[in-house]
């Protein structure tokens, strides 16, 4: 067993002190090696009183040997009853050493990938992540604590400065053991890693699978039967997600193989209701007056028509872009039909369209509905929340796996490696959404220097112009200076 799960099993008891540093510290230079008492060190805190709450923990170097300490921690808290919770913590002396650490976006966005990954590993376990570290005035919330009976003690006395928690499944079971030591040594490698430590060679792969398989956790892949399942809950789905994450790809290869009626339309700035619900619109007459107006339908009553033809056939209409339009004019009084909860809704027209239509428009429930939406186009609207509560948003975020898969170069990959680094590190939510995707680098093994440059450089550089990544523009300069000294072409 390792040292490190076998400290975790531990109970509390007299001797639990003693016992603990020789496990930690056991651990730690084994898998660390010798020099880790340079950036960090052991803290054990052994009284295993009623109103006491014991740990071990790993802290910042130079900290006090015991009592207070301050900066990040990785901790462990035995029971009597139960094995130890694992934690990452703030010492009740305040953020310093690692106040640029904790404030980073990416330290946070890290803690919540591993407690999601953790969580979907196992239906017992129970991880969470604060939102923000720093926000010491605020505790765990009660469905945590609650679970935290067992020590009862240092839950209270460090409710507010714990931001990372695993409570592991006490039951002994080979699959239970592999997660809380998986827990225990992903939260430790990432405490030590913000200290500037590495796992030992021979730990490299070990800590380079669970890096993979949580950062999966941090930006999630979207599937076709992802996009299939919720359009079968909610019929009206938006994929969202930065440029170049193949959103319109995936919604076309949704087109005739799962859908053998569809249409496409591409929304822009002068969309209009009458262009796509419906309105009136000239037309020639003979009357002497050259033309007339006649009501005239929409994409969507087009849409709606054929698919009432074909009751037996799935009809996908796909408009991308959708968000290049004022959505919630060109839907007007139609956004009560999008409902798929109620699909027996109608709404009343002004006008007749002729049948099917008449002076009323109902959505079929073969009628389904796909688009697309650019999270990094600042200079449009957002949608607002009445037609936000009416579509089921689904994420597509840049994949490494695709460029795996198409043989893309090794310098696009690592090109693509570096600035992802960059975005989960050091840039805040919203600024993450402009991460560029895996199509950037797609470059199929040829010349990857002349499509990074002229691809990938001019998003970048437009980025810095607008001020979208004004919190890290210094790092994306550095990339680029890194692109140009790099090249090869």
């Amino acid at each position: 067993m390792s040292d490190l799960l076998e400290l975790i099993s531990l109970r509390l008891s007299k001797d639990w002190g003693d016992k603990a540093k020789e496990l930690l510290e056991r651990w730690v230079v084994q898998r660390y090696g010798a020099r880790w008492e340079k950036k960090m060190q052991l803290q054990v805190n052994g009284n295993p009183t009623e109103d006491a709450a014991p740990f071990a923990a790993l802290i910042p170097a130079g900290q006090p040997k015991s009592g207070a300490y301050g900066g990040m921690s990785f901790v462990l808290f035995p029971s009597t009853a139960a094995a130890a919770w694992v934690a990452l913590g703030i010492g009740t002396n305040g953020l310093a050493p690692d106040e640029q650490s904790l404030g980073r976006p990416g330290h946070a966005r890290k803690v919540a990938a591993i407690c999601r990954w953790l969580n979907r590993r196992s239906k017992s376990a129970v991880a969470w992540a604060k939102r923000d570290p720093v926000r010491i005035d605020l505790g765990m919330p009660k469905q945590i604590t609650d679970r935290l009976e067992p020590y009862r003690a240092a839950a209270e006395k460090y409710d507010k400065v714990i931001y990372g928690v695993f409570i592991p499944n006490d039951e002994q079971t080979t699959e239970n053991d592999k997660i809380t030591l998986d827990a225990a040594t992903t939260l430790a490698d990432l405490f030590s890693e913000e200290r500037g430590i590495e796992p030992l060679k021979a730990f490299a792969d070990e800590k380079r699978r669970a890096r993979d398989e949580w950062l999966a956790c941090a930006l999630p892949n979207t599937t076709e039967k992802d996009v299939v399942d919720l359009l079968e809950q909610r019929r009206f789905v938006i994929l969202e997600g930065p440029p170049g994450t193949g959103k319109t790809r995936l919604a076309e290869q949704l087109r005739g193989k799962l859908f053998p009626r569809w249409k496409t339309i591409q929304f822009h700035p002068s969309m209009t209701y009458e262009l796509f619900i419906g309105g009136l619109a000239p037309e020639k007459s003979s009357d002497g007056m050259g033309f007339r107006f006649s009501p005239r339908r929409g994409a969507l009553m087009e849409a709606a028509v054929e698919a009432q033809a074909h009751p037996n056939q799935r009809f996908l209409l796909h408009i991308d872009e959708i968000n290049r339009a004022d959505l919630a004019k060109v839907l007007g009084e139609a956004i009560y039909l999008f409902e798929p909860a109620s699909p027996d809704r109608v709404v009343d027209l002004p006008y007749d369209f002729g049948a099917p239509i008449g002076h009323s428009l109902k959505l079929p429930t073969n009628l389904f509905v796909v688009g697309t939406m650019n999270s990094a186009d600042r200079s449009i609207a957002i949608l607002d929340i009445a037609v936000r509560r009416r579509f089921a948003f689904l994420p597509v975020w840049p994949d490494n796996d695709v460029l795996v898969q198409q043989n893309a170069s090794p310098r696009s990959r690592e090109a693509f490696q570096r600035l992802f680094s960059i975005f989960l590190e050091d840039a805040s939510d919203d600024a993450l959404a402009l991460m560029p995707g895996h199509a950037y680098f797609l470059d199929n093994g040829n010349n990857p220097d002349l499509f990074l440059r002229t691809g990938l450089r001019p998003l970048l550089q437009e980025y810095l112009i607008q001020g979208y990544v004004s919190g890290f523009a210094d790092s994306i300069r550095v990339y680029l200076d890194w692109l140009e000294a790099t090249s090869i072409s």
